[in-house]
């Protein structure tokens, strides 16, 4: 089955590209990242921290049987609703550098809408890294997961 999250990395750049369409509003795909409650159900994450404006800072844990399994965290740089997050991703215990994201939502027609993340790594041996886990799957999973909160 083919992913609907699309994922471009060019060879022997540090960065990538994901690509998304949704049945949805703008303004609902905006609030879907913006919101914690909704982050939670589409992330299937706790949302510990989420501060939506510049120099704001975000949390998100991931527990299993009591023990965190996942923790991520980062500080927001730029806020404009509707329009573009850009973020720092920091995965905790992780031989993972600090990455840094560009989130741009756009509309692209009658309740449809579009949104590109620019990733960008220390090198590009951390991006093919993250390239060989199942990353790709994962993220076009929950994307998946983000539409159905709103269209079910």
């Amino acid at each position: 089955m083919e992913l609907k999250t699309k994922i471009k990395a060019e060879e022997n750049t540090q960065e990538l590209f994901i690509t998304r369409e949704f049945d949805l509003s703008l303004e609902l795909l905006f609030k879907a990242y913006e919101d914690a409650e909704i982050v939670e159900q589409w992330m299937n994450t706790k949302v510990i921290k989420l501060e939506n404006y510049k120099h704001g800072s975000w949390k998100f844990e991931t527990s299993h049987d009591g023990q965190v399994v996942f923790s991520a965290n980062g500080v927001i740089l730029e806020f404009i609703p509707n329009e573009k997050i850009t973020r720092t991703f920091e995965m905790e215990n992780s031989p993972f550098p600090v990455q840094l994201e560009f989130l741009t939502f756009e509309e692209i027609g009658n309740k449809k809408s579009k949104l590109t993340i620019q990733q960008i790594f220390k090198s590009v041996e951390y991006r093919n890294q993250l390239l060989k886990m199942p990353f790709a799957k994962g993220l076009s999973m929950a994307h998946d997961k983000l539409q159905n909160i709103f269209t079910n």
